[in-house]
């Protein structure tokens, strides 16, 4: 029983649990604006969020894999959820969890099409593919300089704009600038990610954003995905598009401006990786209140 337990605590570390926020929130948010429109079966819901989950679970083990065979462990700054590199799990488990979690997703993403329609099936397909080629294959995405672009895509409009999609067989215009800040302030934690592992992505040859135009671009990039995030809730509002409720995300603008003023100024990796999990906290927050506006909102008309 308790190497059953050990074995269970470490798949869970391996699946980096601190990251999954990223794809808890889109489908809330989706899920809210379609209940703004009509009732949300609650089953497709839950359909939903274990297929997003599981797509970044796969994608998270795939990149433990794949980032294990291109650099030297010993080099690399000994994070926890580093299974391989501390030697909890082989490479060829973790491939085989990522096989699993990818072949759920798949299970989850079919019937989903099944209810939602064939529409479905290019979104489910895309994500399968991004996640998987963002960090494995013969040219991963994510040493390519277009990392910030996919995730700001995929984990922004695409999983909102599916997540209505199942619940309402639709969306609107409303539905893409929703999926603003969610995409702004998930791209916003892989900004911070890439200024705190420059050196080591430098290193290894990674193309990203930082390594190739610096920090200063980085930091900037940062500034404008957060006035994204928090420019969206206004937009709305004057476009008629909700009430004054949608504004309930502003009272974490405080979180952001401290967490700019850390990206901003600090150079010391330290700061950098609270900064990283500050913009993951800020993500989850400004997430879950957007979701609660957007269904009080829903009430309220």
């Amino acid at each position: 029983m308790p190497a059953m337990l050990d074995g269970a605590k470490t798949w869970f570390v391996a699946a980096r649990p601190h990251t999954l926020s990223a794809s808890v929130v889109p489908v809330l948010v989706g899920t809210a604006l379609a209940a703004r429109e009509l009732p949300i079966s609650w089953l497709l819901f839950g359909l939903t969020l274990a297929g997003a989950v599981l797509v970044q679970i796969g994608a998270n083990l795939t990149d433990e894999v794949a980032d294990h065979a291109a650099t030297d462990s010993a080099l690399k700054y000994p994070a926890p959820h580093k299974v391989i590199a501390r030697g909890l799990l082989s490479p060829a488990q973790v491939r085989l969890g990522a096989g699993v979690s990818f072949a759920l997703a798949t299970l989850i993403g079919l019937w989903l099409v099944m209810e939602a329609g064939w529409p479905l099936l290019a979104i489910c397909l895309a994500s399968l593919l991004v996640a998987y080629g963002y960090s494995a294959g013969p040219f991963p995405l994510g040493d390519y300089a277009v990392g910030e672009v996919l995730v700001f895509v995929f984990m922004g409009p695409v999983i909102v704009g599916g997540t209505a999609f199942v619940q309402s067989l639709g969306f609107g215009w409303d539905v893409l600038l929703y999926s603003l800040p969610v995409a702004a302030l998930v791209t916003a934690i892989l900004v911070v990610n890439n200024l705190r592992d420059r050196e080591e992505d430098a290193e290894f040859n990674r193309r990203t954003l930082v390594t190739l135009h610096g920090d200063r671009p980085a930091r900037y990039g940062y500034l404008a995905l957060l006035l994204i995030a928090y420019a969206a809730p206004f937009a709305a509002i004057l476009l008629g598009l909700g009430g004054p409720l949608l504004a309930l995300p502003w009272v974490t603008i405080p979180i952001a401006a401290r967490v700019l003023g850390w990206v901003l100024a600090a150079e010391d990796r330290g700061t950098l990786h609270r900064a990283l999990r500050t913009t993951s906290a800020l993500h989850l927050s400004f997430g879950l209140l957007l979701a609660i506006a957007l269904m009080l909102d829903g009430m309220r008309g």
